[in-house]
């Protein structure tokens, strides 16, 4: 009974999500047309996540180690458990702001939009892609857009899932770039929705996000990337 519960609670979760993109689509589409509208394609997207969340009963508690400075870029780190990551990060996450994701993610029905635009795709297998996605995303973050990824790659296969190792790129480009890095540990959204929710379903609940305070990386060597990565991670499990 509680599964046949929670299959049918992930198709409403489905019909949410499908409906208010139906109905902000021609928003979408015609913001997703120049980097100049970013930001306000962005509060649509954060009203599209809090109404289609709210709506099928679930909601974030969100802690803060320190309060986040709106007009500064950051680089957004977290744990990955689940595509609802995404939905917390465009309520979380403040004006101009992307993803970075996998290449499969362009040809979702209701994310593809943006990962041809607004967001970056990557290619886990290829390096040249790799290449070409951190250089864009170094480009976006001259130009005051923030970086939301998520550095272990994928989702965890095994349930419970457990943090996985990182990778390095977005901590050697936050040095570069001089970007401070902000950890985000999404503590219990796997018990709500694990992965895409095919396999357990999905419920109502309260979803504790715990902020930490930003990384600065002013005074860090690029050779430092390696200590950065594993202070994250330290920061970011701490909390799981």
């Amino acid at each position: 009974m509680i599964k046949l519960l929670r299959k049918l609670h992930w198709a409403w979760c489905l019909f949410c999500l499908l409906l208010f993109f139906v109905l902000f689509l021609p928003f979408y589409y015609w913001f997703t047309k120049h980097p100049r509208y970013y930001g306000i394609l962005n509060k649509f997207r954060t009203a599209h996540s809090f109404l289609a969340s709210a709506l099928s009963g679930i909601f974030f508690n969100f802690k803060f180690e320190k309060r986040l400075d709106k007009n500064q870029t950051y680089i957004f780190c977290a744990n990955h458990t689940s595509n609802f990551d995404i939905i917390i990060f465009c309520i979380l996450a403040k004006g101009r702001y992307h993803f970075m994701g996998k290449e499969e993610l362009t040809k979702n029905p209701i994310l593809g939009i943006f990962f041809k635009t607004i967001d970056i795709a990557v290619s886990r297998e290829s390096k040249i892609s790799s290449f070409r996605a951190f250089k864009k995303a170094a480009e976006n973050l001259e130009n005051g857009m923030s970086l939301i990824i998520f550095p272990e790659g994928k989702i965890d296969d095994a349930y419970p899932p457990v943090l996985q190792d990182f990778k390095a790129g977005p901590f050697r480009l936050a040095i570069e770039k001089n970007i401070p890095i902000v950890p985000v540990s999404i503590v219990n959204l796997w018990k709500v929705m694990w992965d895409d929710g095919a396999k357990y379903g999905t419920r109502p609940g309260i979803i504790d996000v715990y902020v930490h305070e930003p990384i600065l990386t002013s005074i860090l060597a690029v050779e430092n990337d390696e200590v950065l990565k594993n202070e994250v991670y330290k920061r970011i499990n701490s909390k799981l």
